[in-house]
């Protein structure tokens, strides 16, 4: 989350899909301004969890940078810019279900 904000990620979510599903415990989910900026952004959330002793399982995206996933094991870092968020609406797509946060949900 750190990484994020001192890039100026925009729009930052944090959704817990415990119980949802195996691929993570977390999923995050931020914008960027331009291609460029995903791809710092994506890059400073990798610099990071590097730091943090965490190695990613597989970056997805660097090179178009319009959508870059992180998959660091038990937490999955997207960073789109808005257009490509809004189309696939991943906050909505995880925030289904009887416990869903509504605060989740992507206006």
């Amino acid at each position: 989350m750190r990484a994020l904000e001192e890039l100026k990620a925009k729009d930052i979510v944090e959704l817990d899909v415990r119980g949802k599903t195996s691929i993570a415990d977390y999923i995050v989910v931020a914008g960027g301004t331009s291609s460029r900026h995903v791809k710092s952004v994506a890059d400073e959330v990798i610099k990071y969890a590097k730091k943090a002793g965490m190695q990613p399982l597989g970056v997805e995206g660097q090179r178009e940078g319009e959508w870059v996933l992180v998959d660091l094991g038990d937490i999955i870092v997207h960073v789109m810019l808005p257009r490509v968020r809004e189309f696939y609406g991943l906050e909505r797509l995880w925030s289904v279900g009887p416990d869903a946060d509504a605060e989740a949900a992507y206006a």
